[in-house]
């Protein structure tokens, strides 16, 4: 019997970087998360599944980022970033055997390290997934070995997005991106940001639109699902560390915990909360661990290379006094920190089953590029944790799709304002940094809607002006990404972002006034193309509510 169900969710997102720089910012950012992320990823699921393990995971992976890794742009600058990486190990190599009169054998190693794992990815890339990393996942989720979900198209904050019929063309093109390359209907959705909104002065909420998109349930945040206050040592391992923690008011506990899911109280879509405790254990970079002395340093780079040398030694060890790197230690740690980590799942699905003698839910939700990207040994981690829960506990992991199935919710709620940035709300999107971006944001909103509207009123048929509309909507979409002001506030990459923001508003106004006009330049137009070409699917109809798509009567919800 099991003592109950765990889903572990990994959602996998990047800005759209295709043909919008290398290095800092830029491809460059794509091609480390494929490397260290995406194919390691892959290889885990597809070892497992050879190993006659499926391994379950619910893996969420945005439209925007799907578009990305399936751009053949982008697969062919990847092989050559890769090609790149092991010349540059072969290069340490050589210059870590002839230093001196002896080689220095302990960068000597782990040049050869380098050499042998980034060959390794490259040849999984090109042999083993024929360079189709998101055709690798489809094979899986078609063998029943693990579930996808969708998100909104470009990771759009949904709370603050000013037209309903944005909303629902940000949805709307997230299913119909997901059949495109899935081939079925998605079940799931990563809410951009774990970002709610309840509806309020008669506009629908946030619900609304994922129940009008045909999607059945979402990911939130633990305290959104017991009340309380947010914690504020959460998200504070890889990019998450510069956020002002600036806490919420607090609400009043609901009586409910995460140990099971729940129906929103007016649509039929279901919520998952976070389990805080198990969350904490690897979002943590002061306690949780990724913060283990052993594991690769991150931030530290070769400076003739860029390879990493380095370990993280300790939590206050300056850049300049990092250890070398020791890739078998690491993995000696992966092998305890895995063994604790199923500790903990079992105890606390054990510790509930005891107290209500029901199985209850344990559900984790991280960024995918946390495992491989910023914690370098971190697959490994997961593989682990999967292998020892098949093998030695009676926790059942299951996707999140699965567990719906077999348990059903039995209690309805009502969901707050909320998020998961700092403090639970919304100040990471929106504070004096970037409160300049939205009224650009819903301007153009506003255009793109009334656009559309006499479109289709006129019943258009110039060829050339769809094309325009098109791709209007699709710099809309990526104005509308959340990533820019989350790298404004994070300062990550503050100006690189307002670059990004105002080149997609540029491109927005110059094909509005080809259109205000009635002189659409195709020229110019395929040159817009070229650049931002994702979602060649997208849909000018969705960007028109409809008396069904706007119905907020009983009789649409639950």
């Amino acid at each position: 019997m099991s003592v109950g169900s765990f889903v572990f969710m990994l959602h996998s997102h990047l800005p759209y970087y295709r043909k919008a720089g290398m290095w800092p910012f830029g491809e460059e950012n794509v091609y480390e998360c494929m490397a260290e992320t995406y194919v390691p990823l892959l290889n885990m699921i597809g070892n497992l599944y050879d190993d006659g393990i499926k391994a379950k995971l619910t893996v969420g992976i945005t439209p925007i980022l799907a578009e990305q890794l399936s751009d053949e742009h982008m697969k062919a600058g990847f092989e050559k970033w890769m090609e790149s990486r092991v010349e540059k190990a072969k290069e340490d190599e050589a210059r870590y055997m002839a230093r001196g009169e002896t080689p220095d054998p302990e960068r000597l190693r782990l040049a050869r390290f380098y050499v042998d794992w980034y060959s390794k990815i490259l040849d999984s890339f090109r042999n083993r997934w024929g360079r189709d990393i998101i055709g690798g996942l489809k094979k899986y989720q078609d063998l029943d070995a693990i579930e996808i979900t969708t998100s909104a198209a470009t990771h759009c904050f949904s709370p603050l997005i000013g037209e309903d019929t944005s909303l629902q063309a940000q949805f709307k093109a997230g299913v119909a991106n997901y059949k495109k390359h899935f081939g079925r209907d998605p079940r799931g959705c990563w809410l951009p940001e774990c970002a709610y909104r309840p509806e309020e002065n008669d506009r629908p909420g946030i619900g609304h639109w994922l129940h009008e998109a045909g999607l059945k349930y979402f990911f939130t945040e633990t305290f959104v699902i017991t009340g309380g206050q947010t914690s504020e040592v959460r998200r504070v391992f890889g990019p998450y560390g510069a956020i002002e923690y600036i806490p919420a008011p607090k609400r009043p506990p609901t009586g409910y915990d995460t140990f099971e899911a729940f129906w929103l109280k007016d649509y039929p879509v279901a919520v998952m909360g976070r389990h805080e405790e198990a969350s904490y254990q690897v979002w943590s970079a002061g306690n949780g661990y990724p913060g283990d002395g052993n594991y690769r340093e991150f931030h530290k780079k070769d400076d003739i290379s860029g390879l990493h040398f380095w370990k993280l030694t300790s939590k206050t060890t300056e850049l300049g006094d990092k250890e070398l790197y020791n890739p078998e230690v690491a993995i000696m740690r992966i092998s305890e920190n895995s063994d604790h980590y199923v500790g903990l799942i079992q105890s606390a699905l054990t510790k509930q089953l005891r107290s209500t003698s029901n199985p209850g839910l344990l559900m984790v939700s991280f960024d995918t590029e946390l495992f491989g990207h910023w914690w370098f040994e971190g697959i490994v981690f997961i593989e682990q944790v999967i292998r020892k829960l098949h093998e030695y506990t009676a926790v059942k992991m299951c996707t999140a799709s699965e567990y719906l199935t077999e348990n059903p919710p039995v209690h309805a709620m009502e969901l707050p304002q909320s998020s998961w940035g700092s403090g639970g709300h919304w100040q990471v999107w929106l504070n004096n940094e970037t409160e300049w971006m939205w009224p650009v944001i819903e301007a153009a909103e506003k255009t793109m809607k009334d656009l559309v509207e006499k479109y289709f009123q006129a019943n258009e048929q110039d060829p050339l002006k769809t094309r325009a509309l098109k791709q209007l909507g699709r710099e809309l979409f990526l104005l509308e990404s959340s990533d820019w002001p989350f790298l404004v506030t994070t300062a990550q990459a503050k100006q690189y972002a307002v670059e990004r923001f105002r080149g997609h508003q540029e491109r927005f106004n110059t094909i509005y006034e080809m259109l205000k006009s009635g002189n659409v330049d195709e020229g110019k137009l395929s040159e817009i193309e070229n650049i931002d070409n994702c979602f060649p699917e997208i849909a000018l109809e969705n960007f028109k509510l409809t008396e069904s798509s706007i119905a907020t009567s009983t009789t649409t919800k639950r």
